[in-house]
């Protein structure tokens, strides 16, 4: 009976390198926006001594403030959206038989597998279209359905390797016990498939927080959201209140994972 063989010598010494080189090669530059947040010299790249002043400009700053405002909005639309369509389509798709699936099952990968300059070529002539014929103006609408458009389908793709690796035999058992089809759902199903759907959505909202490119194409002229306010900024002048913005939604991010790894340890 084979096993795995435990490395031993130069070649764990070489392992354990490698792993440590690794670590560094994603973690240094993170580590390094964060000390140069707190530079006091106006070069973001050069530092000045230690202060906290671009935090307090970074919350004084009225048009930040309100880009950021607006990607939260649209996150936060784009995500419960996706996340009720992603799993209506994850179910539809794992549960049930009908026609024209694989061709709405190869439509669903589209957003994953296509460039976003295309996805937002695609939607900026859609929504030219849209306001031509219907008077549908660019702006918030256009940014977060444009969102929705691309959060779906990585919704949709964690749901079902969530479902992939259930039983359906329990929601069998469940209407056996003469529980019907919405019952058993709600009882069996859903809290199986929770941390596919929590996992889902906290991969949908950092999507939607980081999106630039779809974000610029269909965006309207004074509606900016926090990433392409980092853009038109790094064209102009680049300061360290750039890297306290990074800094800023880093640590949202982490907040976000940490919730997450919280929820999904009570659901195991």
């Amino acid at each position: 009976m084979s096993g795995i063989t435990e490395p031993r010598g130069w070649t764990k010494g070489a392992l354990s390198a490698t792993s440590w080189l690794v670590y560094f090669f994603f973690y240094a530059p993170i580590l390094v926006l964060i000390i140069f947040s707190f530079s006091d010299s106006r070069n973001a790249s050069v530092w000045g001594g230690f202060t906290t002043s671009w935090y307090s400009d970074f919350a004084a700053n009225g048009e930040l403030t309100g880009a950021l405002w607006n990607s939260v909005r649209i996150a936060v639309v784009a995500t419960v959206i996706s996340v009720v369509l992603g799993t209506m389509s994850a179910l539809a798709l794992e549960r049930f038989r009908f026609r024209g699936q694989r061709v709405f099952d190869a439509l669903l990968y589209l957003p994953v597998i296509i460039p976003d300059v295309t996805m937002a070529v695609m939607l900026l002539l859609f929504f030219a279209q849209a306001a031509k014929w219907f008077g549908f103006p660019k702006g918030f609408g256009t940014i977060a359905l444009s969102h929705i458009a691309f959060c779906i389908s990585f919704v949709s793709i964690v749901v079902r390797a969530r479902l992939s690796g259930m039983d359906d035999k329990l929601e069998e058992a469940a209407m056996d016990l003469y529980a019907s089809r919405w019952q058993a759902f709600r009882h069996v199903t859903l809290p199986l498939i929770m941390p596919g759907i929590l996992g889902g959505g906290l991969l949908a909202m950092t999507l939607s927080l980081d999106d630039v490119v779809i974000t610029e194409f269909v965006k309207s002229a004074g509606q900016e959201t926090l990433p392409t306010y980092m853009l038109g900024q790094l064209r102009r002048v680049i300061t360290p209140e750039i890297n306290a913005i990074s800094t800023a939604l880093l640590a949202i991010s982490i907040l976000m994972v940490t919730i997450f790894f919280f929820l999904n340890r009570r659901k195991v």
